[in-house]
């Protein structure tokens, strides 16, 4: 959605403003009178209301049937986000919580505090989408004999992440046959991406080893290939923070909307791709419309990406389109910058 403040004179800017800042703090419709004291025009309620109805006219207020004041539109926040907005960053006690809560631990544990601690400063829904492995090249893998039946599988990625597997083996197999069939997979797999490896190991690996036991320890990995390579974590990746501050929004006081609210936070593959959309695309707002899915259009997505190495996930907050964007902004930010540098 493309904001047309360009077009606003300076006077429907500064109502448009106030209008915005008031309904976010308040969560009701601005009155002329209120915007005539947090404008500061100088100017008549008369003449605020006038500018207020030129501005419904051009699709950035809506005017309640049961009220005299107006809201924002989705236009309007986009406005507000691209061109009005001041940014705000975080304070010293919010960046000493998140530094304190973040820190430390292995990479979920991080992403899990990281989800939380961005919902209770924000009041919104925290969400993190830990990094997709799939694109990940496999470096090299490593096979450790624990017993003739039994083996561990040490598969470590270029950017740096190591996983371990057991793999459990029909029969015995021998040392010499373990030891040849890791030298075989890496010949034959290192420096590919684990979704290709998935993909094409079957053909990959096919008559690469004579040996009756090299043989039967390959066709252990093509035949368990989705549980050897697939390395991403359950649930897609997807990590949530308390619903409870969103749902004591105003906006879900009403039992229909609480209930759709509840449903859409059921639905984790919903909010994964609201999320999965925005992996590798660095600072993103969404608002309102602007989502792919309907069943979003009474949200806002806030979304930074971070990186490590070869791999990108993603931090953010859900919540109502009335929320405090330029606060929000902030702390979506620094916790992305926060959990990059553990991360590296």
């Amino acid at each position: 959605m493309m904001s047309r403040v360009d077009d606003l004179s300076e006077r429907e800017i500064r109502v448009l403003d106030a209008v915005i800042q008031l309904y976010i703090e308040t969560a009701e419709p601005a009155g002329s009178q209120a915007v005539v004291l947090r404008s500061r025009l100088g100017v008549s309620s008369a003449t605020i209301r006038n500018t207020m109805s030129d501005l419904e006219v051009r699709g950035y207020l809506f005017h309640p049937h049961t009220s005299s004041g107006r809201i924002p539109t989705d236009m309007a926040y986009r406005a507000y986000v691209d061109r009005l907005m001041h940014h705000a960053p975080p304070r010293p006690d919010e960046r000493e919580r998140i530094e304190t809560e973040v820190a430390g631990g292995a990479i979920g544990e991080i992403l899990t505090r990281a989800a939380q601690v961005l919902g209770v400063l924000t009041q919104e829904l925290g969400v993190a989408m830990a990094p997709a492995l799939d694109q990940s090249v496999l470096e090299r893998l490593e096979l450790v004999r624990l017993s003739s039946e039994r083996l561990l599988v040490v598969l470590t990625l270029a950017s740096g992440v190591a996983r371990t597997i057991f793999l459990e083996v029909p029969g015995s197999i021998a040392a010499d046959a373990v030891d040849r069939v890791a030298r075989l997979l890496n010949e034959r797999l290192a420096g590919l991406p684990l979704g290709e490896i998935r993909s094409s190991v079957a053909e990959r690996l096919r008559d690469a080893d004579g040996s009756a036991d090299g043989s039967h320890l390959l066709n252990v990995f093509i035949t368990q290939r989705e549980d050897v390579f697939d390395l991403e974590p359950d649930g897609g990746g997807l990590l949530l923070g308390s619903a409870q501050p969103l749902a004591d929004q105003p906006e879900f006081a009403s039992n229909s909307r609480m209930r759709e609210l509840l449903e859409l936070t059921e639905r984790r593959d919903l909010i994964r791709n609201a999320f999965e959309a925005h992996r590798r695309r660095g600072l993103t707002i969404t608002i309102g419309n602007e989502n792919d899915d309907p069943r979003f259009a009474g949200f806002t997505v806030v979304t930074a990406s971070y990186r490590r190495g070869d791999l990108t996930g993603v931090l953010g907050v859900l919540g109502p389109t009335r929320m405090p964007y330029d606060k929000i902004i902030g702390l979506v930010q620094h916790t992305s910058r926060m959990v990059e540098g553990l991360l590296t």
